[in-house]
């Protein structure tokens, strides 16, 4: 039997529970391909899957982890895969064939993996806020995974102003770097006033939230009539409930998003992918890599990416 390092739990809570153990290598099921790891994905929501605090439900033992880009064991071709939740923290990942895409030559892991998951999120998030042209956008932490392909994409498509928030001075400097017209102190104090003024004083057309809590109520009132709001993550931990006459007096939307609903829909997702790819390719898209860290320094990562330490699209190299 042919065993490979791993990132398991056994049970849920803080970053204690990742423990680096030797297991069986996954045998493929029908449908499924084993690809030999190269690099492992790192995502907020990895640390909501430790916790089993997350919109999807987990179950132990677990091995954590998303995505992964690697080598096909069948064909030998560099790919990138999602793992649909679970599995990516592993020196081998069985993974569904409609969840494998090619990596094209001449782009790195690194790369690879940050179009993906986050990558994609960030393309999808203006496709279902359908931004018009010319409207104002606010991407809350936009020096994140997420967040910094987001800010680069916001004149791609079409919007007229791109204002970030961000935590620290240097993420701040790297949203107006790539792109950002604004950037704000993420802290919910004032948040709103600091949206407007970034604004030149006016409300704004759309927000792409993540954070919840008070920065959700924040980011709400600094929404225009017909202003559209997309929740797609509560890093807070701290859910929002949204009073129907709030919406009313606005003509507000608020939408929630959440990527799990799109691995059944490999058609949208690899159109989107494509068209990633040819950004990058062409120069218009920029990867913002945090941080490496070996597949051992699992449990840091983790602390580092819950605790606002770093930016951009952080990796695990599961040869180390």
């Amino acid at each position: 039997m042919r065993t490979m390092r791993a990132v398991r739990q056994t049970a849920f809570g803080g970053p204690e529970v990742l423990e680096l153990v030797e297991i069986p290598v996954p045998e493929p099921g029908e449908g499924e391909v084993l690809i030999e790891v190269s690099t492992a994905g790192l995502n907020f929501a990895d640390t909501h899957t430790r916790e089993n605090s997350y919109v999807q439900e987990s179950h132990l033992p677990l091995v954590p982890g998303a995505e992964v880009a690697g080598v096909r064991c069948d064909t030998g071709e560099r790919v990138v895969a999602m793992t649909g939740g679970a599995g990516g923290y592993a020196q081998f990942a069985a993974v569904r064939k409609d969840r494998c895409f090619p990596i094209p030559e001449g782009v790195d892991d690194a790369t690879a993996l940050a179009l993906l998951i986050q990558g994609l999120t960030a393309w999808l998030l203006y496709d279902q806020a359908h931004v018009r042209d010319g409207e104002s956008v606010v991407v809350v932490s936009g020096a994140g995974g997420v967040g910094s392909l987001a800010v680069q994409l916001g004149h791609q498509f079409g919007a007229g102003r791109v204002i970030a928030t961000a935590s620290t001075e240097d993420k701040r400097a790297l949203c107006l770097e790539l792109g950002a017209d604004a950037a704000t102190d993420t802290s919910p104090d004032g948040l709103t006033d600091r949206i407007l003024r970034a604004n030149a004083g006016e409300p704004v057309d759309v927000v792409f939230e993540m954070a919840g809590g008070a920065v959700f109520e924040e980011c709400l009132g600094a929404l225009a009539p017909f202003g559209r709001m997309i929740a797609y993550g509560i890093s807070s931990k701290e859910q929002n409930e949204v009073r129907t006459g709030k919406l009313l007096r606005r003509s507000l939307t608020v939408t929630g998003f959440w990527f799990g609903h799109c691995l059944d829909r490999p058609g949208m997702v690899a159109a989107a992918l494509e068209d990633l790819y040819a950004r990058a390719a062409a120069g218009r898209l920029r990867v913002v890599v945090g941080a490496t860290y070996p597949l051992t320094e699992a449990r840091q990562a983790q602390v580092d990416l819950a605790a606002r330490r770093t930016q951009g699209k952080l990796l695990l190299d599961v040869s180390r």
